[in-house]
């Protein structure tokens, strides 16, 4: 049995992103917990507020201890980017895209 969170529209880059999620993905939750409470950046921060939500979810609603869960899945989608515009010289224009992150994390007992 799984349980999943997903938190959409984070204004995080998918790029930077990707390089926490990785770290936990096939962890016991216990380890990645500890894992993502060492980092220091906003990613981290991100992904420890969505492995708490699946984590909950799977104790409130499916019954099951949080002892034995694993992140079973966890991959970050590219959302939708926002567009800017920088100005420059002689009416020069750069865009600037900020870019937005779809995170998800699974949470389940391996069997």
């Amino acid at each position: 049995m799984e349980a999943k969170a997903i938190a959409k529209g984070v204004r995080i880059p998918p790029r930077k992103a990707r390089l926490v999620i990785d770290l936990i993905r096939g962890k016991k939750v216990v380890e990645a917990d500890n894992i993502l409470n060492n980092l220091n950046n906003k990613a981290a921060r991100i992904i420890h507020k969505v492995l708490t939500s699946a984590v909950a979810n799977a104790v409130n609603n499916n019954g099951l201890k949080e002892d034995s869960l694993y992140v079973t899945q966890a991959y970050i989608n590219e959302g939708q980017t926002l567009k800017r515009i920088k100005f420059g010289s002689r009416g020069h224009v750069d865009p600037i895209k900020k870019r937005t992150s779809h995170i998800t994390v699974i949470v389940g007992e391996k069997n």
